[in-house]
């Protein structure tokens, strides 16, 4: 007769994963990150800038860009770009110039609230980041990192998300 408390001779029990667990737990992880990145703008002054604003923001970049050009690369209409932009241009994120190269053209740039934003949104991922080394360790993280770059390779950072969610 065994007694309940001694080892048992199976193999230790593994839970059953399967594939369509692996990008729903990287969506889980990008989507907490995120999550907790804008709880923490709002607490710091930005209230209402949403994810998409984020995207649109990195799309218009420092230079500035035209609308079509946002679009373009967040993969998003015109209609939908200019309703994210006039949106952005009410809270004081960005507004729209003339382009000193060509006149015709009408760029957007961020202003120094948008900035302001950015920087903070960069401390923030920061701060994300070293609290997940914290609980996973540093060699872990690394390590997950490494990986991630491994089989997302290429075109990393791509801003075309709304576009390619449907937005």
């Amino acid at each position: 007769m065994s007694n309940k408390y001694e080892p048992r001779e199976n193999k230790p029990s593994r839970p059953t994963t399967y594939g369509f667990e692996l990008p729903l737990l990287l969506f889980g992880g990008f989507r907490s990150i995120i999550d907790e990145l804008h709880a923490e703008l709002a607490r710091r002054g930005h209230p209402d800038l949403r994810p998409a604003h984020g995207f649109a923001l990195q799309a218009i970049g420092v230079r500035g860009a035209t609308a079509t050009e946002a679009g373009r690369r967040l993969g998003i209409s015109k209609q939908a770009v200019g309703k994210t932009i006039e949106r952005l241009s009410e809270l004081g994120y960005v507004h729209k110039a003339g382009d000193d190269q060509d006149r015709r053209r009408k760029l957007v740039r961020i202003t120094p609230r948008g900035l302001e934003a950015l920087a903070l949104s960069a401390m923030i991922f920061d701060d994300i980041r070293s609290r997940w080394a914290r609980t996973l360790g540093p060699a872990r993280l690394s390590g997950l990192e490494a990986d991630l770059r491994t089989m997302a390779p290429g075109e990393t950072f791509r801003l075309d998300v709304p576009g390619w969610f449907g937005g």
